[in-house]
């Protein structure tokens, strides 16, 4: 395994680098000054109302409720974590958390497991796909007031405790009874590898998080042994994360010397740049990278490296817009925020952050619909780009900053087959309840099928497939309207298809199955076969 913290990248400093981590921040401020008038008056007035208000004030509580809108007010993504979240937040960041070891959906009012996860405390004491879990430790997991938050608590827990599983199982009449020890499991980043056509290897990248370098690296070299000398990073959806992990994967294409991003702040110890050392194992390898308007930071800075530099082609719609680095610092109570403390910026010199004003107004947060809204999704026209913030790759081709990465090739979104007959199907979860109980159905002969080809030899054929669900979409209140029917054909096959095979084999075949039909996808491939991605390199 290749390790990414090992690499002798121009890193400096490397403290604040990792983009949302370091926890000595506060403490070392508050340790090395004295109050200002401004915080000695904020003590004043919590301490004239813990002594003087009229009624009993919880003054802890107060100040509790009054931090997140303070922060609101530097900008939109200096945030507050509660002591009681910190943990739960700070998984979705690191390569592990302690549980039972399955990957679930809420289907029919009630936890299926669409997935057990590999070497896990629950593979080990026998769950299968398609157990719907009853209770956990005599606590009840059905009914219709059921979210996944109660269910991730409910599972999830210290390591080497016992949770108490009670299971329906399909075969079987009477619930089963597991008894699983939670211990420590791997969480994912790259939750998606498959070779996507000769000498083209395809990975999806969801987050940026503690092992998401080692996980790229390793993928890479997978596909590299099955012929791939040619990768597509797919980033679409992924909102961020760890910022050295962005600058390690980058560095495995770029030259040595090639710049791939540094920030600035107010205090020196938060200006930092990150420069290729010249290591890179794939540094030969043609590259596209996917985006969208939910790619954001880390995905941002791993997109803005390989476009400034003219390295391969950045494919889909622009990019939601984070150009703002955080610092993570536990405060005394052990809560912690996320302070802002600098911008990054792409080797050409843009700040891909978009603009917001400080202060709550809400118009940040409705930037996206608001692009919706004005018809960026499917013109390239109607984008709102600041051409006063105009900047030069290293090949001279023109780049903009202020509001995200615009792609080299843009792909307008698809609604081809959106009718309010799919928008109702798709509203009410029976995409997902038809599928589940067709993977149900079919789950003895399905015991046997590790590959997608093969799963589609033992489903229905299409017709037969499309009118199965018509029938048990009308008997849960979505009537047939065979106009509309007709005209979202594709797109309900496609999803179905999808969605059975996630219930039957996983999330890596349900990428793969919904990139069979996925514009973005295809336009890359398309691409990288006419050599698109070479002719920037070269010139």
């Amino acid at each position: 395994m290749k390790n990414g913290k090992n690499l002798g990248l121009v890193l400096l400093p490397l403290t604040l680098t990792l983009g949302i981590v370091g926890g000595i921040f506060i403490g070392r401020v508050m340790n090395t000054r004295k109050l200002s008038p401004a915080q000695e008056k904020w003590a004043a007035l919590l301490s004239l109302i813990d002594e003087e208000y009229v009624d009993d004030v919880d003054v802890d509580s107060l100040l509790e409720n009054s931090i997140p809108d303070l922060l609101a007010h530097l900008d939109p993504h200096s945030a507050y974590i509660a002591k009681s979240n910190l943990s739960a937040v700070n998984e979705e960041l690191d390569n592990s958390f302690s549980g039972i070891g399955v990957k679930f959906q809420i289907v029919s009012d009630s936890v299926v497991v669409s997935e057990v996860i590999a070497g896990g405390p629950a593979e080990k004491v026998g769950l299968q796909p398609g157990d719907r879990i009853v209770s956990a430790n005599g606590k009840s997991l059905t009914g219709d007031t059921l979210t996944n938050d109660r269910v991730f608590k409910t599972l999830r827990g210290a390591k080497g405790t016992k949770a108490l599983l009670k299971v329906k199982r399909y075969n079987s009449r009477k619930l089963l009874s597991f008894d699983v020890i939670r211990a420590d499991i791997p969480v994912n980043s790259v939750d998606a590898v498959y070779m996507a056509a000769p000498r083209i290897g395809y990975l999806r990248v969801s987050k940026f998080g503690n092992g998401t370098y080692d996980e790229f690296f390793n993928a890479l070299t997978s596909l590299q042994s099955q012929g791939a000398d040619k990768f597509i990073v797919d980033l679409r959806g992924n909102t961020g994360g760890f910022m050295d992990q962005a600058i390690y994967m980058a560095n495995e294409f770029l030259p040595k010397g090639n710049m791939i991003v540094y920030s600035k702040g107010r205090v020196p110890i938060n200006e930092t740049v990150a420069v290729a050392d010249g290591n890179g194992s794939f540094q030969n390898s043609e590259i596209t990278v996917l985006i969208d308007e939910y790619s954001a930071s880390a995905s941002e800075i791993f997109a803005g490296a390989i476009q400034d530099n003219d390295r391969g082609l950045v494919v889909g719609r622009r990019s939601f817009g984070k150009g703002l680095v955080q610092n993570q610092a536990v405060l005394p109570d052990s809560s912690a925020i996320r302070l802002t403390v600098a911008r990054y910026y792409t080797p050409s010199g843009r700040c891909i952050q978009k603009d917001y004003k400080r202060g709550a107004d809400g118009r940040y947060d409705l930037d996206i619909l608001e692009r919706y809204n004005h018809g960026e999704f499917y013109n390239p026209d109607s984008i709102k780009l600041d051409k006063t913030k105009k900047f030069k790759t290293v090949g001279g081709r023109t780049v903009y900053g202020g509001g995200g990465i615009m792609p080299d090739l843009f792909v307008a979104q698809d609604t081809t087959g959106f009718t309010s007959y799919y928008v109702n199907a798709v509203n009410s979860g029976l995409l997902q309840k038809f599928a589940f109980q067709l993977v149900e159905k079919y789950r003895p002969v399905l015991k046997g099928v590790k590959t997608l080809d093969q799963l589609k030899r033992v489903i229905p054929r299409d017709d037969t497939l499309l009118n199965n669900f018509v029938s048990f979409a009308a008997v849960n209140g979505v009537p047939a309207r065979w106009y509309y029917i007709n005209q979202s054909r594709q797109l309900l096959l496609g999803q179905i298809k999808a969605l059975v095979a996630l219930d039957a084999l996983g999330y890596s075949d349900y990428i793969k199955s919904i990139n069979d039909g996925d514009n973005t996808f295809r336009r890359a491939v398309d691409a990288m076969q006419k050599g698109l991605s070479s002719e920037i390199t070269s010139k």
